[in-house]
C-alpha cells in the first residue's frame, strides 16, 4: 500500500487536503518542517493549528525541529528577492528536500506538499524544486494539483467551520514585510 507523507505549510492551506485524503482512506501523515517562520510565536500558532487539523481527522502527524537559522543561512543575500523569485525557490527546496528525507528514512513511498496550493505562490515553481529534492532523494514526487477537485471550496468551508487561524503571509519576514506594504507577488 503506497504510504504518503504531505508536507504542510498551515493548516489553512493543508485542511482541504487533508479532508480529503482523510475520505478517502488514503495512508498518509502530515509533516510540519516551516523553519521559514519568521517568529517563535507565529511557529507555535501554525504547528497548533495543523495539530488540530490532523487531530480532528485523525491523520498521524509528524514535527521537524524549528530551525529558522538553517532557513536564513540558506536565503542569505536573496533579502530583497521579490515573491515568487529565487529566494522563493530556494525555501521550497531546502522545505522539501527535508521532507523527501524525512519521507525515505521513514518507509514512505512518495511525498506531496501544499507549499503551491495558495494562489499567492507560483505552483510551477514548487513543483520544479519538488521534483529535483525528490531526484536528489531518491523518493517519488506526488504532483497532485491540489488546487483542483473542489480542494479550495473544502478549505474555505472548513476554515470557517473550525475557525481556523488564518495568517496574511507566508510566514518569512520578507513576505510578512510585504504583506503590510501591500505589494503583491509578481506574476
Amino acid at each position: 500500500m503506497e504510504k504518503l507523507l504531505l508536507l504542510s505549510c498551515c493548516a489553512p492551506c493543508s485542511c482541504g487536503v487533508i479532508e480529503k485524503l482523510a475520505r478517502q482512506g488514503r495512508a498518509f501523515t502530515v509533516l510540519f518542517y516551516n523553519p521559514n517562520i519568521d517568529t517563535e510565536a507565529e511557529y507555535q500558532k501554525r504547528l497548533a493549528e495543523n495539530k488540530r487539523v490532523c487531530a480532528r481527522f485523525g491523520v498521524p502527524f509528524a514535527e521537524l525541529p524549528y530551525e529558522p537559522e538553517v532557513w536564513r543561512q540558506a536565503v542569505q543575500g536573496l533579502e530583497e528577492e521579490p515573491e515568487r523569485a529565487k529566494r522563493c525557490s530556494v525555501c521550497f527546496r531546502l522545505r522539501l528536500e527535508r521532507a523527501a528525507r524525512y519521507a525515505k528514512e521513514n518507509g514512505f513511498s512518495a511525498f506531496s506538499s501544499v507549499l503551491g496550493i495558495s494562489r499567492h505562490k507560483d505552483l510551477d515553481q514548487v513543483n520544479e524544486q519538488a521534483v529535483l529534492a525528490a531526484q536528489k532523494e531518491g523518493i517519488a514526487y506526488d504532483l497532485t494539483n491540489w488546487r483542483k477537485g473542489g480542494t479550495q471550496e473544502l478549505k474555505n468551508a472548513l476554515m470557517r467551520e473550525m475557525q481556523i487561524y488564518n495568517q496574511t503571509y507566508c510566514g518569512c519576514i520578507y513576505s510578512r514585510r510585504q504583506s503590510r506594504t501591500g505589494n503583491k507577488p509578481r506574476p
